[in-house]
């Protein structure tokens, strides 16, 4: 059903700097795999096949990454190493990558808006590469989840997570009716709203299914926080006029946009994944 995934990366990463100087924040590995690859892993595994990417100045590293590297693979060819170069090349084999770039930084409603013509007419899913999310082994990722959700309801999806109450002003925050345990039916939302004006503590993260009648709704939308094109505004113009659900999913999110949650997400991955890994190996 959902066949295309877009991703913003058009941010320029300032929390990182200095390594965000030359490097897009995107690349930066969570132990030996880009972090934006992680979410094209999940995505892929929902069942899409189609990425586009909203890029910028200084982001031509995202491009290179999905793409072959006959020189380094022409180095390695016949030694050990090849193997490490199996996920990538598995995702470039079977997926098509599409890039596009946004000129100025004006929301992320604006950043959707901009790769319109990457996702055409049909529903696609969003992606945050900076929320690194993982499940229970044997659990559907993130995305898997919210898909089948789509197949059966038809309508725009967001993913939202309990915060403490300090934290609702990072985040797009909504108020639902319940429909079953951990989904909503959405009847109110505020971007980054102060915690006495928080509708709940229930905060959107980085993970959207949505029609493609998005579009127009962001055209008409005005800038919001911060003087940006919010998505949450947008969202909560759908709303009104039709559904939008708010899925609490199952699972566990890292902030990667900030120094301490991208550190928490490399050492669950290295303990996690990486040394499971090359345990299986031996």
């Amino acid at each position: 059903m959902i066949k295309k995934c877009l991703f913003p990366v058009a941010g320029y990463g300032t929390r990182f700097l200095p390594a965000t100087k030359a490097m897009p924040k995107e690349i930066l590995p969570i132990v030996n795999k880009p972090l934006v690859q992680y979410g094209v892993e999940e995505a892929s595994e929902a069942g899409i096949s189609e990425f586009g990417f909203v890029t910028g100045r200084g982001k031509r590293a995202i491009e290179d990454h999905f793409d072959i590297s006959y020189e380094l693979e022409h180095q390695i060819a016949g030694t050990g190493k090849e193997d490490l170069l199996s996920s990538i090349r598995d995702l470039i084999n079977n997926n098509s990558f599409a890039f596009t770039r946004q000129n100025e930084m004006k929301g992320l409603g604006h950043a959707i808006l901009t790769g319109r013509n990457l996702v055409g007419d049909s529903p696609f899913a969003v992606v945050l590469a900076d929320d690194f999310c993982v499940t229970e082994e044997g659990d559907d990722g993130v995305l898997a989840q919210m898909a089948k959700l789509y197949k059966q309801f038809r309508c725009s999806i967001v993913a939202i997570e309990e915060v403490p109450k300090d934290e609702t002003h990072k985040y797009g925050v909504i108020a639902g009716e319940t429909m079953k345990d951990g989904l909503y039916r959405i009847t109110d939302m505020v971007e980054k709203p102060s915690p006495d004006k928080a509708p709940s503590n229930l905060a959107i993260i980085g993970r959207y299914i949505l029609t493609p009648d998005i579009f127009e709704i962001i055209e008409n939308t005005k800038p919001g926080k911060n003087g940006e094109v919010q998505i949450t505004d947008a969202l909560m113009e759908q709303a009104k006029n039709g559904c939008v659900l708010a899925y609490q999913f199952r699972g566990r999110r890292f902030d990667c946009g900030s120094i301490e949650g991208f550190v928490d997400a490399t050492n669950y991955v290295y303990e996690n994944v990486y040394k499971k890994n090359k345990e299986k190996k031996k």
